[in-house]
């Protein structure tokens, strides 16, 4: 059976084995050179006090390989379960030749064992043989991303460290458990694509935050929770300030949950209806604009002025996931995809010894 999987399997593996040596070349070729470059603007920018410019000049370099390697990442498994996982059954059962294979000595069950075995390794292999050299590749253009693009953001996240191997192992017995159920290829092919999309969404959206209970705290408001003010130059009227909603002081790279300004009583402070950069919200607050720290003359912008609505008791009011729980968070998901493709491993066991003929 080992002969028999690899005989049929082999051509496939070769092409991924190709391309991901292609991909790996590639890494680390330039991956030294990325860090080097990483580390000589660190150190110039520090003594200066300019890391936030060099963070930026150097993420927005580097930003489109990056995005790139992170999808080539994220879909790496779908594709496992469309092309390898989801034809598994169905090429025997629309060829015919399940009555001739399921009809030797071989009994189903040792010959789906190895075909799942075999093949399922090296989907998963694939998967975090291309993750981890990905991971170790970004790592200097993680550590300086915007953060909406950090490593804990729900787009990155799945593309680092462990996670794209339990997505893999699920994404590959997904396909074969339709394959099973649908008993055609290309309807279990489309079904398995839905099925692991809608799976990949609800997880960052409704699983993940919850895998460890999140911190809430607030923040008084500073350059890194506050993108701007309004109006700049308008006497009169209550000023408008923009609040990041994916970034809270003293927590680089944390994936913020939720974020709002609230009043020194600790109320949500209403919107102000104005349009400001992207990943923030308008909130109003009723400090003069006709004279003191945030009149025209001191500059709504200014530190005086957050420095005042500071001292008024506004606060930014957080709910986040830190940094420091990447790795806690990476084995919980990749564990909860491990329990998953052993069920529907056993659904197909038992769906092939008693409901395929």
């Amino acid at each position: 059976m080992i002969w028999l999987t690899w005989r049929q399997f082999r051509g496939s593996a070769a092409m991924t084995a190709a391309v991901l040596a292609v991909l790996g070349i590639a890494l680390a070729v330039t991956g030294p050179g990325l860090s080097s470059r990483y580390a000589a603007g660190l150190a110039d920018c520090i003594p200066n006090d300019t890391c936030a410019d060099f963070f930026d000049r150097f993420f927005g370099e580097y930003q489109i390989p990056f995005l790139a390697l992170t999808l080539v990442v994220l879909i790496l498994p779908a594709l496992a379960g469309l092309f390898w996982g989801a034809p598994l059954v169905t090429r025997e059962l629309e060829a015919g030749t399940h009555l001739l294979v399921w009809n030797q000595s071989i009994t189903r069950s040792r010959w789906l064992a190895v075909k799942l075995g075999l093949t399922g390794l090296v989907a998963v292999a694939a998967a975090g043989a291309c993750g981890l050299a990905v991971t170790w590749w970004s790592d200097p253009l993680d550590r300086s991303a915007v953060p909406e693009m950090a490593r804990m953001a729900p787009l990155v996240f799945g593309a680092r460290g462990v996670t794209p191997m339990g997505y893999a192992a699920f994404a590959f017995v997904l396909g074969v458990t339709l394959g099973v159920l649908v008993r055609r290829t290309l309807p279990a092919m489309a079904l398995t694509l839905i099925a692991f999309a809608l799976i990949q969404l609800a997880m960052p959206l409704l699983v993940r935050p919850h895998l460890i209970p999140p911190v809430t705290s607030t923040f008084e408001l500073g350059r890194t929770n506050v993108e701007g003010t309004v109006p700049p130059g308008r006497q009169g009227g209550a000023m408008q300030i923009f609040l990041s909603t994916s970034a809270v002081p003293g927590h680089a790279g944390a994936w913020v949950l939720s974020s709002d300004l609230v009043d020194p009583s600790g109320r949500v402070v209403g919107g102000g209806g104005a349009s400001g950069p992207s990943s923030t919200i308008a909130r109003s607050v009723p400090v003069s604009t006709t004279s003191g720290p945030c009149a025209p003359m001191g500059g709504p912008g200014s530190g005086t002025c957050t420095a005042e609505i500071n001292r008024l008791g506004y606060r930014q009011q957080a709910t986040y996931q830190p940094l420091e729980r990447f790795w806690p968070l990476q084995w919980i998901e990749t564990g909860i995809y491990a329990l998953l493709t052993l069920a529907l491993a056993r659904l197909c066991f038992r769906r092939i010894r008693r409901g395929l003929s």
